[in-house]
Parts: C-alpha cells; structure tokens; sequence
C-alpha cells in the first residue's frame, strides 16, 4: 500500500520548501504602566489564504517590566517561495491573566511578508504602529526567521555555579543563565532562559530539555553563548558574565572540559588583574532523539475520543431562542459548532468510528434524580455512537428527553474517561475528552483533584466554553501560566486546553471560525501526546498502514473497556 501521508495530495497543492523559525525581539517600547515599566507579549498572525482575514497564530511568553524584551518562545512556520506570506505582530502590555486582547493595552503592531525577512538576510527591524490615531513612536520589533534543520535530538542538562560574583547592594546575586545560539552572521539569538535562584553565590539550576535544534540548529560544532545575570525586579538585570560553548563540547559531559569561567567584558577591560567573576559547570548532559506525533500515529497509536455535553438549567431552556441549546433551523448552535471543529479533526485518528458520548447536569426519565454522567444517546448498555454525525443526532435527540437541572459537575466525567485510560497505558490508544460547557462550574476542588490525578494517564482535556459566563475557573483549570495542583500535589503534566468559543462566534465566515477554532484547541494534544510517551519510555512502532479495528486489539477484561459494564 501506498505510503498514506500522500493520499490527500493533490496535483496543484504546494508543499512547503521548508520548516522556518522566527523570533522576535523589540526595542524602546511605549512604557504603557505608571509605576513600571510595561510587561510585553508578542502575538504573531497569519493571513487566511485567499483571504485578507488575519487569524491568530500563537503567543510568546509575557516579559515583566521592561521595554527591550526578547522573547524566547519562537513561531515555527512552513516557508512557501512561491506564495506571498503576509504575516501580522502585535505587542501588548499585559495587565492581567486573561486571554482576551482586549483586556490588555495594545503597544503596537507591524505587518510584513515571511519573503521581507528572507530577504533581509534573514534579520528585519521596523518601527512599529498604533491601529488608528496620531502617529507616535511606539518602539520597533526585530524579526530573526532561519530556516530549522530536521534534527531531533533533545538535549537535558543542569548547571551549577560556584563563587559568582555579588551584585546586590543588602545580599548577594540572584543568578540566571540565558542560553544564545549562533547565527551564520555572527549574531546570537536567544534560546533559553533558566530559573532564578535568589540570594546566592552558589547556585545549582534545574535540569532543563531544550531541542538541540533551538541551541544549534543541528550544528554540533556551532557557537553557543551562554550569560550570567544578576536579577533585579525593575528589569535591568546585571550581567554577571559569559562564556561560549558547543553541543558537541556539552555532549562529553561533567569535567574539565566543561568547567567554564564566567567573564565580564567590562571589568576584564578595566582590571589589570582580573581573572573572572565566578565558575560554571555542568552537571551533566544527555542527547536523545525525540519521537514526533506522527511517528506514533503510523505506529498505529489511536486517539479515543469521548464528550461531554453540559445539560445544566443555566443553558437556558432549550425551546427558546435565548437558550444555548436551541436549535435554530438556519444555523448550529455552539455546542453543534464546538462539537463538530473538534470531533471532525479528532476522528480521522479513530480506526472504528466509535465514540463514547456523554451528558452531565440533567434529569433522565423516568428517574427524577440528577445525573452527572449519562449516555447521550439513553441506551444504558452502549454509549457508542457512530461518527460526529451519530453524536450529532443523539445530542439532538437527548434534549427532548431530558430535564436540564444541575449543578455543574466536572469531576464524574474527567473520572470516567479516566478509568479507561488507566486500563490502556502501553501507548497504544490515547484518551482525548472533550468537555463543550457554558461556564459554571460547582467542584472546583474535585475538579482539580481528577485532573491532576488524570495528568499521569494517557489522557488529555480539552473544554469548551459556550455563552457570556466568566470563565476564570476554566482559565485556572488550563495550566499554560501556572500549573495545575491539588492538595498540594502538582500536575505531572499540563493535559487541559481551555477556549472560550465567543472569541469565535462572531465572524461571518462560520466555516473559518471552525477551523480557527479547532486549531486552538487542538494545538497542544500532539505535544501532549509526546510528553506522556516519554515520560513513560514508550517508542512509536514501526509504521504499519494495515486496517485494524480497535476492538481486535482490546483486552478480554469487558469491566473496564467497555463503559457500559460501569453501571451495570
């Protein structure tokens, strides 16, 4: 059989020419904060294509107080020569946890073409600009683009330093490192950033992975710089001192040859005798070959898809119009919307077509209780239904049987998609829930608990938030900023994707808000996916391109695959 990865191309269809990594950088930004400096954060999009609608693309990190950031986290993209690649930045001061730009004051912005870059050498500078209004100096953005080799190396280190300089007037330093690649130009691009360890001169930082890639591009023998600082809150952190390095001199590990002494440039020119402001050493250094998504996907890895559709009383009553549930004849409602963007993606990985579809928040007849986990389509020994279409219907038809009640409870679902999971932890099905609610929710506590409980299993969260409800408890729930914890016992990993759907609902173009919006939920589950396997040692097996039904590969024990024998 044909290699599968070629089956939708297309006589026509343009395959990049290559993988490209930008990374931005800005200098003498408005200082938007009054007894501060402000905390920017870059936001990069991309122009739909045949369009000249722009959609977000990704963030970087936000940098706190200051107005020359550079920022570390990079925007990976497929360079086309022979396309116009229209490419839009925007800074903004963060003010708050929210992902709502409109919480935040814009700094300014710049569009350029992916070509632009290219064709500066590879290096752009340019001034940015309000939206509307009186011109002013804003500051202006630096965007570095290279193009990124196919290595795969994931490189882990840890350093230590001894006798660092003391830079602090009431105590000693509060050192970082900043790692730096090599440009072919000769110019360093930031790459990494460690830990800050306050007040010592002896510090001992965290073991850290980065791609081996993002330090070298590939090039073992390439330069890598790497400074010391002393922190200080206003931003203007003191360097302490550098040194240069490579992967291939990391890669022999702890020893001589990767004892460094750390170097002031500055004090070096002043001081006859100086020697240097302290050592840095490594630890040790381990280079493996990190796994992709795809590689476990031809290995024959499944994706299991599961919902979980919010029936609560605040959705409003179904039959009328106001109800997030209603069902309009012209158009889906958002929970049709969410439902379809994900499942239609998520589907193609799923062999069986068979999916799990639930229900949370109302009362089934002709029991009068509250349910927390029923089968959306009331068959109480098989809560499968076949295809999104299968969900579609079964949803429909659940809301002329149900009685929406409440409170809102997460953890039930999270627990049942949970068990499953923990009876299928040899990497070859993935559990993917996906919980589409309108916001409120009433275990919070419990919640966190089966989430960070459910972080160690092959298992991933995505939620949905429908309607005009503040959605701050979800945003806790996603932990991109600060992760999640329990009862004092922190998430191995972060497994949940929050979007609340009204940063979609209000484009013309239904279609394309779908696709924007299943990127953004869906952007992490691959990375995911990885993370677990690794942390577990699993490897992808060799590629197989044979159909093979889900259930031929499932255990003999029914209690626990088959989520109907639960409630037998």
């Amino acid at each position: 059989m044909a290699n599968p990865s070629f089956a939708s191309f297309q006589p026509g269809d343009t395959v990049p020419a290559s993988r490209v990594e930008i990374t931005v950088s800005a200098r003498n930004l408005l200082d938007m904060d009054t007894f501060s400096k402000s905390d920017p954060m870059c936001v990069m999009y991309t122009q739909s294509a045949g369009t000249k609608q722009f959609i977000e693309y990704g963030r970087t990190e936000v940098i706190w107080n200051t107005l020359n950031p550079d920022f570390v986290k990079k925007f990976t993209i497929d360079y086309f020569f022979e396309e116009r690649q229209e490419l839009k930045f925007e800074l903004y001061d963060i003010d708050s946890n929210s992902r709502d730009l409109r919480k935040h004051d814009f700094i300014g912005g710049v569009q350029v073409s992916l070509g632009e870059i290219f064709g500066s050498g590879g290096k752009l500078e340019k001034n940015l600009t309000m939206k509307r209004g009186p011109a002013k100096n804003c500051g202006r953005i630096i965007l570095k683009a290279e193009e990124l080799s196919d290595c795969r190396d994931l490189v882990t280190m840890q350093f230590k330093g001894q006798k660092l300089d003391k830079k602090d007037f009431f105590g000693k330093s509060d050192p970082f490192l900043v790692f730096y690649r090599c440009n072919e130009d000769g110019s360093y691009t930031i790459c990494h950033k460690t830990e800050v360890i306050k007040n010592t001169l002896n510090p001992t930082w965290k073991p850290f992975n980065v791609m081996v890639r993002a330090l070298c591009n590939g090039d073992y023998e390439r330069t890598i710089k790497i400074e010391c600082y002393d922190w200080d809150r206003d931003g203007g952190h003191d360097l302490i001192g550098e040194f240069t390095t490579s992967v291939r001199q990391l890669s022999a590990g702890s020893g001589a040859s990767n004892h460094y002494e750390c170097i002031n440039p500055k004090k070096k020119s002043k001081k006859k005798n100086y020697k240097h402001s302290g050592m840095i050493s490594l630890l040790f250094c381990k280079i493996e070959q990190q796994h992709s998504f795809l590689e476990f996907i031809q290995g024959g890895l499944q994706l299991s898809f599961t919902v979980a559709i919010d029936f609560t009383a605040s959705n409003g009553n179904p039959s009328q119009p106001t109800s997030l549930h209603y069902m309009n004849p012209y158009q889906p409602n958002h929970y049709e919307r969410a439902l379809r963007s994900v499942g239609e993606i998520i589907q193609d990985y799923d062999t069986d077509k068979l999916f799990p579809a639930l229900g949370f928040g109302a009362k089934i007849p002709p029991d009068t209780r509250v349910h927390h986990e029923f089968f959306l389509n009331m068959n109480p020994s098989n809560p499968y239904c076949t295809g999104i279409g299968g969900i579609m219907d079964a949803y429909k038809r659940s809301l002329h049987s149900t009685v929406l009640y409440g409170p809102t409870l997460f953890a039930p679902v999270v627990n049942h998609v949970a068990r499953f999971a923990a009876a299928k932890q040899d990497g070859t099905e993935y559990f993917i829930l996906l919980i589409i609610t309108d916001g409120c929710i009433c275990d919070m506590a419990q919640t966190k608990e089966a989430i960070v409980a459910a972080a160690t299993l092959p298992m991933s969260i995505i939620i949905v938030g429908v309607g005009k409800e503040d959605f701050s408890a979800m945003e806790e729930l996603d932990g991109d900023e600060v992760r999640l914890s329990s009862n004092g016992r922190l998430a191995e990993r972060d497994i949940v994707q929050f979007v609340p759907f009204r940063d979609f609902e209000n484009e013309s173009n239904v279609v394309m808000s779908q696709a924007r919006l299943a990127k953004e939920v869906l952007a992490e589950i691959p990375d995911q996916i990885v993370e677990w396997m690794k942390k577990r040692n699993i490897k992808p097996k060799p590629p197989t391109y044979q159909y093979t039904m889900r259930q031929q590969s499932m255990p003999s024990a029914p209690v626990v695959q088959h989520p109907s024998q639960i409630y037998r």
